[in-house]
């Protein structure tokens, strides 16, 4: 990713946390400081908890920042993990593509319903769900293409 989408990215993640963080604060002061809970908080709490883990996942935390088993990855050659750079990526990649459009089906389905106190339709709330499965295929594609030029196949980087 180059310079501004990635500065895009990061300032639309941190507008997301820094959201989340005010909701979670205007929560406690109603709840502690006031003595009224504030049912709204508690929704887009959760609402915004899932777009900033969902949109640090798709556009954010790089790939070898990613939890991952590499304990064969490290015990084997760059041939090795040129081949399970291609395997894993091809099988991750085309499992996701292949669940794509199921998963915009049914967030479009979920329009219909609204959530129970801000009525947001259920849309909104899961569409970053679709863009995190469409950049995780195009993700998987850019491994396999670094893979086959021999590219990122040191110790640091892995499925």
């Amino acid at each position: 990713m180059s310079a501004w989408p990635r500065r895009a990215a990061n300032t639309l993640g941190a507008a997301l946390f820094l959201a989340l963080f005010g909701v979670f604060i205007v929560q406690i002061t109603a709840r502690f400081g006031f003595n009224k809970p504030l049912p709204w908080t508690d929704e887009a709490a959760v609402i915004l908890y899932v777009w900033v883990i969902l949109w640090a996942t798709a556009t954010m935390v790089p790939q070898r920042e990613h939890v991952a088993f590499d304990l064969i990855w490290n015990s084997v050659g760059p041939g090795g993990r040129r081949v399970m750079q291609i395997g894993g990526n091809l099988l991750v990649g085309t499992l996701a593509a292949l669940a794509l459009p199921a998963s915009w089906d049914y967030v479009r389905f979920m329009a219909r319903e609204g959530t129970p106190v801000l009525g947001i339709p259920l849309f909104w709330v899961y569409v970053p769900f679709v863009f995190m499965v469409f950049a995780l295929v195009i993700r998987c594609g850019f491994a396999v293409r670094q893979a086959l030029r021999g590219q990122g196949l040191d110790a640091e980087l892995r499925l």
